[in-house]
């Protein structure tokens, strides 16, 4: 404990950093009170309708990621996830636009316009998605919900909610420039810790002690397991050669790591978003066809939902690990410092065995990650509330665990560059942001 309040003092001593903490907290209690501002001309009191609809089901999930803005019909309510399905769409174009490939080899300047082309986007599938919502709002809602006319409503609130979104946009990039963290991470996080408290509180007024002692002793295994596949690492032997390295480089014994989940929890987040897309297209269309469409990918604890959602996990890991971790600039950079592999020859063959490895160790990371991503579904299987399960695995708890141990890094990279004390007495803290 004494260790604990050394650490809270150290950190608040180190005043960039305690400036950073607060520029957080800030941004982040800004977007809090944004999700609890209803949309002009709406009466809060009637949005009983709407609350009883996001309480289960996926629309419920896409309501605990807003931090329960979606079910309060706020000015935040699409929250952050067209930014993350913009992303999903421009680095997915990236692997074939000429244009955007030319941009990511473009260092710095080239991010800054990618970032832009993105910030553009999701202006555009915030447009798109705003109306959808409005219509569920209609469909929903009783008449008298409504207090202005139909037109003015229509129109001011698709530019409320594209302005939210794009404001959401603006904190989230405010944090990872001036705060501590990934800015964007860390909205989706308070949104989903905002709504444990009541999911909490519900499973204890329903269930028995014993069984409520049995949920938190497998919701601290699976936490424990997430921890493991967040921080898992492969480490490949290398040496030096005498010729271009230091003496003491040359007799060093080193590793090479290579994470088994490189890519983090970007692929759930990334799946996530795919998986909301249904939710658009329901309000726009009475088809039968349509809506069986919509009923069967909203379904939480079905087996196709959960089916596509492991799916799109997998080859979200593949793909994001792919363009994170670049094996050919690895093995020029080892080649470059007189390292190699033993066993295997420098260049192209180094970079080829060390691509054939990160393959082999993806397949175990990425089907792991899908399956603690469909916990929820067997924990609701079994009885247990949706809200509750959500935190047995799945999507809230690896963002949670993934987005806490990437910032405790960058709070303990300044500790060690001042010379405090790190967090971990028994080793560098190791987050999902990098090797």
């Amino acid at each position: 404990m004494k260790n604990f309040i050394d650490t809270l003092k150290n950190i608040w001593k180190i005043e960039e950093l305690r400036g950073r903490i607060l520029t957080t907290l800030g941004f982040l209690l800004i977007y809090r009170l944004g999700s609890f501002v209803a949309l002009p001309g709406i009466d809060p009191q009637q949005l009983g309708a709407l609350q009883n609809q996001t309480s289960d089901g996926l629309l419920g999930l896409l309501n605990m990621f807003t931090g329960g803005a979606f079910s309060q019909a706020s000015i935040m309510a699409l929250g952050i996830m067209p930014y993350i399905s913009a992303s999903i769409v421009i680095q997915l174009a990236t692997m074939a636009v000429p244009y955007l490939q030319k941009l990511q080899k473009d260092g710095e300047s080239g991010r800054t316009k990618i970032s832009q082309i993105t910030r553009y986007l999701t202006v555009l599938i915030t447009c798109f998605q705003a109306p959808g919502y409005i219509a569920n709002l209609k469909a929903t809602l009783p008449a008298e919900a409504f207090l202005l006319s139909s037109s003015s409503f229509w129109l001011s609130s698709i530019i409320i909610l594209v302005t939210g979104t794009m404001f959401a946009m603006w904190l989230g990039e405010k944090i990872t420039d001036s705060g501590i963290g990934n800015g964007i991470s860390l909205l989706i996080m308070v949104g989903i810790i905002a709504s444990l408290p009541q999911a909490f509180l519900f499973e204890v007024g329903r269930a028995k002690p014993l069984i409520i002692l049995v949920e938190l002793v497998i919701m601290l295994v699976v936490i424990l397991a997430s921890v493991l596949l967040v921080q898992g690492v492969r480490r490949i032997p290398i040496q030096y050669a005498k010729r271009g390295a230091t003496a003491q480089m040359a007799a060093a014994r080193q590793y090479l790591p290579l994470k088994v989940n490189a890519s983090g929890v970007m692929p759930i987040i990334f799946a996530q978003a795919i998986m909301f897309i249904p939710i658009t297209f329901a309000g726009f269309s009475d088809s039968e066809g349509v809506q069986s469409f919509v009923a069967t990918f909203s379904d939480f604890s079905g087996f196709w939902y959960n089916f596509v959602f492991a799916t799109l996990i997998i080859l979200f890991t593949y793909f994001y690990t792919a363009i994170t971790v670049n094996t050919n600039q690895m093995a020029d950079d080892l080649k470059r410092n007189g390292g190699f592999v033993p066993g295997v020859k420098p260049g192209k063959d180094t970079a080829g065995f060390l691509d054939n490895v990160m393959s082999r160790i993806v397949l175990p990371g990425s089907v792991f990650l899908a399956i603690i991503a469909i916990l929820p579904a067997f924990a609701m299987n079994a009885g247990i509330n949706q809200s509750f399960s959500q935190f047995f695995g799945g999507t809230s708890l690896l963002i949670m665990v993934g987005v806490v141990l990437d910032t405790l890094q960058q709070i303990e990279g300044y500790l060690l560059n001042r010379h405090y004390d790190g967090l971990m007495q028994s080793g560098r803290l190791t987050g999902r942001s990098g090797m």
